[in-house]
């Protein structure tokens, strides 16, 4: 069945149920921005694959809604396709919201699955809609029924982790939790974000490709706490951990019932940004909800100190699997046969070499020439690309291993390359180096130190349309809030979160130049605690990813001296931790590709 007739489907049940405009968000029933096959509703409706984007469907037209990331991958997608592309952010594009307002005729009404709508996105349509008199209907999952051949909700075995990685047991963790929560007010928290969840149980699971999670729920009370799961992922050894932690296990499909019964003398913390809003309407109208960013959302993203040391042992592991790739890749190429494809799969192996890897943290970016001006493309049979001895060639990926996550990007150069293409990685270099030398106080956010890597990229006249980082969990999901560096956000967004020790964040700048090239160059980098003096407490970086920035695209005449004492010393500190565990050869040519310049 093409695009076009999907749609035609779901406007004819649309119809049915007397629905004018209907919904399908990226989510899952707990607003993850990465999900399982089951929920790939808006991937199924317009077949574009990128990780973020709605789509909404009237009766007399269909629309898809998506970043800066994603608009060169969606206008491909699209094409043909019926569905129009609205690019988030362009002057002069509606919002999802404006869009419906200016559509949505009096007394109409709009459609969605209330599980994968989060609470905040729902109640703010209500009221936008209101003065249209638009009836909002959240019951229905149009999609199930024409989705023919729908896959299964994962069923992936779940683990514990060893208390020697995450360095806090389950009992500290719901210590700390239970402190937040009183000094909320509140007496109890419904938690509905997987990476909170995980990260409060010490449990993993593979209910997301590359993201570590389980398929759950939890409500966590002064003296009770309830997970619900489906059990049948649990060892035997995690039942008998749990029973002694005194948890008590629910039927994952029981929360919505569960919150129904809520006594009207508590007090419920939860955000209404991950809560979906079946839950969320499920709970009681006389009980009071405090609106809050989880707790655990704060805690787990400062690192604690074993965390901190296992995620620099993992990158260590990480930055010798890249090495070797580098290595295989300039040595071999124009020699042996590869492409985008063959590549991707070599990293990989190089990664599965390592001790402790389990899997990727997310789908390997990688992209040949004009390729890697798309910023999350990936390539497919059909548009893989040969690598030849000439351009650059764009790898972004990273590795789970069981002493946490890892990130990295570099752009290989392959061949001769042209001023222009020098002077943009040169860049992108500088860029990068600038935040990661960053000197800074206590209560600096993310979105007041964005400059520092945009500033070398902006003075060229040019931009790119994303973040420039994002915090990442451990052995968790890639993407974890809330810290980021960001240029602009709308207040409340995570970007706004203030920077403290033991967060760990992507500084990753880059340039994207459609149909010519794309350059991103991303280390990890943890916020340390400087010195302290009259003027308050003083933080910095420490880089805690290990692999060459390819010389061979360096420009050194366009860096000044500070920028490259950084990165002179940045390629010694890979050099002594990636080389103990190369071959000769690969030493000597890591020598050649981390020398001073």
């Amino acid at each position: 069945m093409s695009i076009k007739d999907r749609v035609e489907e779901l406007r004819q049940l649309m119809e049915s149920k007397g629905i004018d405009a209907y919904i399908i968000p990226s989510a899952d029933y707990h607003q993850s921005e990465y999900v399982g096959e089951f929920f790939k509703s808006r991937q199924f409706i317009s077949g574009f694959t990128g990780s973020a984007g709605t789509v909404i469907v009237t009766k007399e037209e269909a629309g898809l809604w998506t970043d800066g990331r994603y608009f060169i991958q969606a206008e491909q997608q699209l094409e043909n396709s019926g569905i129009k592309l609205f690019k988030m952010g362009e002057e002069g594009v509606l919002t999802t919201d404006e869009y419906l307002v200016k559509n949505m005729k009096e007394n109409s009404t709009l459609g969605f699955d209330g599980r994968v709508i989060s609470a905040t996105e729902a109640i703010r349509l209500e009221e936008k809609l209101k003065s249209n008199k638009v009836k909002i209907e959240p019951k229905y999952d149009l999609i199930n029924d024409i989705w023919e051949d729908r896959p299964s909700i994962s069923k992936e075995k779940a683990f514990l982790l060893d208390v020697k990685y995450a360095g806090k047991s389950f009992e500290e963790k719901l210590v700390e939790l239970r402190e937040k929560i009183k000094e909320k007010k509140a007496t109890i928290n419904v938690l509905t974000s997987l990476d909170d969840i995980a990260w409060l149980f010490n449990l993993r699971g593979g209910d997301v490709l590359y993201n570590p999670v389980v398929l759950s729920y939890a409500v966590v009370t002064l003296d009770s706490v309830y997970l619900f799961l489906d059990k049948e992922k649990l060892s035997t050894e995690i039942l008998d951990k749990f029973s002694k932690e005194n948890i008590i296990l629910k039927d994952y499909e029981e929360i919505s019932e569960f919150v129904k019964n809520i006594d009207k003398s508590e007090k419920v913390l939860l955000d209404k940004a991950k809560v979906n809003y079946l839950i969320y309407n499920n709970i009681p109208s006389e009980v009071e909800k405090i609106q809050e960013v989880n707790p655990t959302t704060l805690l787990k993203a400062i690192k604690n100190d074993v965390e901190i040391n296992n995620l620099i042992n993992s990158h260590i592991k990480d930055g010798v699997a890249f090495t070797k790739f580098m290595y295989w890749v300039k040595t071999n190429i124009g020699k042996i046969e590869m492409s985008e494809i063959s590549a991707s799969k070599k990293l990989e192996d190089f990664r599965r070499e390592q001790p402790d890897f389990i899997e990727p943290s997310f789908s390997t970016i990688i992209g040949y020439k004009e390729h890697a001006a798309m910023m999350h493309y990936s390539p497919t049979q059909e548009s893989n690309y040969k690598l030849e001895p000439e351009h650059m060639l764009l790898i972004d990926s990273g590795g789970q291993y069981f002493d946490g996550t890892t990130d990295i990007t570099r752009t290989l150069v392959l061949g001769e390359l042209s001023d222009e293409l020098k002077l943009h990685f040169t860049a992108v270099a500088r860029s990068m180096i600038n935040l990661a030398k960053a000197k800074f106080l206590q209560g600096v956010r993310g979105i007041n130190l964005d400059i520092l890597a945009r500033g070398p990229i902006w003075n060229l006249g040019i931009d790119y349309k994303c973040g420039t980082g994002h915090g990442v969990g451990f052995l968790l999901n890639v993407h974890e809030g809330p810290n980021g560096f960001r240029w602009k956000a709308a207040p409340g967004k995570l970007e706004s979160a203030e920077l403290e020790p033991g967060m760990v964040t992507t500084d990753e700048p880059g340039i994207y130049i459609e149909g010519s090239h794309g350059i991103r160059t991303e280390n990890e980098i943890v916020v340390r605690l400087a010195e302290k003096n009259e003027y308050g407490q003083f933080m910095n970086f420490e880089v805690i990813t290990y692999a060459p920035i390819d010389l061979d695209g360096i420009d050194a005449e366009l860096m000044n001296k500070e920028e490259k004492e950084y990165l002179n010393a940045y390629h010694k500190t890979v050099y002594d931790k990636v080389s103990p565990f190369l071959t000769e050869e690969e030493r000597e040519w890591l020598k050649r590709y981390t020398r001073a310049i």
